[in-house]
């Protein structure tokens, strides 16, 4: 009998679960699908066609050159008729192919610029939460004395400062007065002769420039966000009951202040994942770095409606997935979240 007695809140709870994980997947794909509905729609209702790169700067391209540009890219149906065929590709992940001059296979195309806008943006995040969840705690700790403001003033200064004016700065330190770094580009001209340990140095002297410019961009709001959640903790009652007992005040602020301060910054972070490929146009564009940022611009800019639907497809799940991710997050952070979700 006691055996049948915890099996059934087991069961219970499993079965709980499932329907909840069912509900969650089901939301995930209404979402998605609302979500290139309205991206589909909006693309197509701005000025411009893919034919237009091909057809206006060509003297030679006359009406029937348009139709017929028209007629391949399967342009002149009715937009629902569009959509309801992308979508049905989109089912057996099948893109299409880019409205560009070289035809490519978008998934391909993508493939081709994804690891490094993701790797590059990876170690930014990460350095930024190594950075910056510190700082914040430190300023917390100590607020409204002169550390807490010298804080305050560089951070602010770092928020306020343009990327692009900050990378410009340091191409002119690093690359042009110092020569440490290279201004642009990926590798050297030689990257293909170098030794694989040379080839991960050049590399990196490559993109120290970049996730510097990108770090410097997230680090002060992650860390002002960081001391104002800890902040408003540090003022509850539980706190200041624990503070009542004697515990030191390390032990209070790691172990019973940061969990729950880490929580709003968990959000910050899954909203912050789609900006791992949206985020980085403006410094690949600066830096001339191949990578996904760049190829999205440029498909906004000739009107390449696969392509700007394939990014804006995996920028919607990378958004969805970093929405999930910040819900497991939460459980790991607070365990009374995490067993309030098995009930």
């Amino acid at each position: 009998m006691g055996g049948e007695t915890l099996a059934a809140p087991w069961g219970a709870r499993t079965a709980g679960l499932a329907l909840r994980l069912t509900r969650k997947t089901l939301w995930v794909c209404l979402v998605l699908l609302g979500i290139t509905l309205v991206s589909f729609i909006v693309i197509h209702l701005a000025p411009g066609s893919p034919t237009d790169m091909e057809t206006t700067l060509n003297p030679l391209a006359g009406e029937m050159t348009r139709q017929r540009l028209m007629a391949l890219y399967g342009l002149d149906r009715p937009l629902h008729i569009q959509y309801l065929d992308w979508l049905w590709r989109l089912l057996h992940l099948d893109f299409g192919n880019s409205m560009s001059a070289d035809a490519r296979p978008v998934l391909v195309k993508i493939g081709e610029r994804l690891p490094l806008t993701i790797s590059m943006n990876v170690i930014s995040l990460l350095l930024t939460l190594i950075l910056a969840i510190p700082l914040g705690i430190w300023s917390a700790c100590r607020q409204n004395t002169l550390t807490d403001r010298t804080i305050t003033v560089l951070v602010f200064i770092g928020f306020a400062m343009p990327s692009f004016w900050l990378a410009i700065l340091l191409m002119l330190l690093f690359g042009l007065e110092l020569g440490w770094l290279p201004l642009s580009g990926l590798t050297s001209m030689n990257f293909p002769s170098l030794s694989p340990m040379d080839k991960f140095i050049d590399l990196a002297r490559h993109l120290t420039m970049p996730i510097i410019v990108s770090t410097v961009g997230g680090l002060a709001g992650m860390s002002r966000y960081m001391r104002s959640c800890l902040l408003e903790v540090l003022r509850q009652d539980y706190i200041l009951t624990a503070r009542a007992k004697g515990l030191p005040p390390r032990t209070v602020v790691l172990r019973h202040a940061l969990r729950n301060a880490l929580l709003p910054v968990i959000t910050l972070l899954g909203l912050s994942v789609p900006g791992l490929i949206g985020g980085s146009v403006i410094i690949e564009s600066i830096f001339a770095l191949p990578g996904l940022g760049q190829l999205f611009y440029a498909a906004v800019m000739a009107r390449d409606y696969t392509m700007i639907m394939g990014n804006l497809v995996l920028a919607a799940v990378l958004t969805l997935a970093g929405n999930l991710l910040a819900d497991l997050c939460y459980g790991l952070a607070d365990p009374r979240i995490r067993s309030g979700g098995m009930r």
